[in-house]
C-alpha cells in the first residue's frame, strides 16, 4: 500500500524509506483532505471517539453535518486513509486511522526539517 520513496539527505547520501513510511502522493492526498474545516472537524471528533469510533448519525449530530454533505466528507477522509469505515449490522461505524498513520504523515514533513539551513550556512 505504501510505496517506497528515494530522496537525498543534505550530505547527498541516498536513503530508502521502508514500506511503513508515506509517499509524496499519499501525503498530498491526506493533507488535501484535511484542507476543509468540515473534514478536520470530523477527524477531530473521530480522534476523540477513540478506537470504538462513532456512527455516522452521531458524527452528524456532533459536527452539524448531515446527509450527502456528511457522506461526501467521510468518503474523502476514507480515500485519503485518515479514517476507516466498517459495517455493524445496519450501522456504519467510522473511526480515525491508527496512530501510526498519523505519525507517518507527520514524519513525512519532519524528515526534511531545516534541511536547507545547513546548506545555506555550510
Amino acid at each position: 500500500m505504501l510505496a517506497s520513496v528515494l530522496y537525498f539527505y543534505i550530505c547527498r547520501n541516498m536513503k530508502k524509506f521502508d514500506d511503513q513510511e508515506i509517499s509524496l502522493v499519499e501525503a498530498a492526498s491526506a493533507y488535501a483532505a484535511l484542507g476543509s474545516e468540515q473534514r478536520l472537524a470530523l477527524l477531530r471528533q473521530l480522534t476523540r471517539a477513540g478506537e470504538q469510533g462513532s456512527t455516522i448519525g452521531a458524527l452528524g449530530e456532533a459536527t452539524g453535518l448531515s446527509g450527502a454533505n456528511l457522506t461526501h466528507h467521510l468518503k474523502i477522509l476514507a480515500q485519503a486513509g485518515l479514517i476507516v469505515q466498517t459495517r455493524q449490522g445496519r450501522s456504519t461505524i467510522c473511526a480515525a486511522a491508527d496512530y501510526a498513520t498519523f505519525k507517518r504523515l507527520n514524519d513525512f514533513l519532519m524528515a526534511e526539517c531545516c534541511a536547507d539551513l545547513e546548506q545555506d550556512h555550510g
